[in-house]
């Protein structure tokens, strides 16, 4: 039986995507990688797609036509993780920011100390950010600071990107009513899990900057950030997160199938 399914968008990630997947499946725990490409025009859907045979059962590729974004991407993994019935859930980039060793002590906090959102945090434990300009360090760090002002929420890094989900958590969050696309993505999935009373553990991480490739960052990521954050603060007084039902998570779900 599977202890996961890791979850890893890709736009443009050729030099890494072949180095990351055999990284991740290399940890001593029997993991499953769902590649998301979104149309990469460098052949990042090829690379993957020849390695399939060589992971038969453990690498999946599912390929969307254009970049639709960070935040569909993850949904559509949420959802065909929840259709195939995975227990935990990750959320994990292609470019080594994120060391897989490191989904161990992701899924142990979820799988043994029975927390139902595991969080790699940079910031719960000092600033722990190998390669960044001082700048964007900053940015991240009291954009951070920022969201926990705004919402209340204990979480040191709002912005994380690397986590575990129970799968009772993303049964439990509507997620065709996900807003944001970008970075505020990973701000909502945790105000979510957070309002609906879910058990969240920040583990701390060391986030590297990627060697290889292009950062996706840009002004119109953080500006969906900065005001959505006020935007969604405000909502959650007019309509307060519920529970969804089961069936919720996985609506308007295409009938994957794994790529042979």
């Amino acid at each position: 039986m599977a202890a996961g399914l890791v979850l890893i968008p890709t736009y443009n990630e050729r030099d890494n995507a072949e180095l990351i997947i055999r990284a991740v499946l290399k940890v001593p725990k029997n993991f499953h990688v769902l590649i998301i490409d979104d149309g990469s025009p460098d052949g990042t859907g090829a690379i993957v797609r020849g390695l399939i045979p060589e992971f038969e059962g453990r690498l999946f590729l599912e390929e969307r036509s254009g970049k639709q974004g960070l935040g569909t991407a993850y949904i559509y993994g949420f959802r065909w993780a929840l259709a195939r019935g995975y227990s935990y859930v990750f959320e994990m980039d292609a470019d080594f920011s994120h060391n897989p060793q490191d989904l161990l002590r992701l899924y142990e906090a979820c799988a043994v100390q029975g927390y139902d959102l595991a969080v790699g945090s940079r910031y719960s434990d000092g600033v722990n950010v190998v390669n960044w300009p001082m700048s964007r360090v900053l940015m991240s760090y009291f954009a951070s600071k920022y969201v926990r002002f705004i919402t209340g929420m204990p979480i040191h890094d709002a912005t994380a990107g690397f986590k575990c989900y129970k799968a009772d958590v993303l049964r439990a969050i509507n997620l065709s009513r996900i807003h944001f696309v970008g970075y505020a993505f990973q701000i909502e999935m945790k105000w979510l899990a957070y309002c609906l009373g879910f058990r969240i553990k920040e583990v701390p991480i060391i986030f590297t900057d990627r060697t290889r490739g292009q950062s996706k960052m840009s002004k119109g990521i953080f500006k969906e950030a900065l005001f959505g954050v006020v935007q969604m603060k405000v909502s959650s007084w007019v309509h307060p997160p519920r529970r969804a039902h089961a069936s919720a998570a996985l609506q308007g779900l295409p009938t994957p199938q794994a790529a042979q």
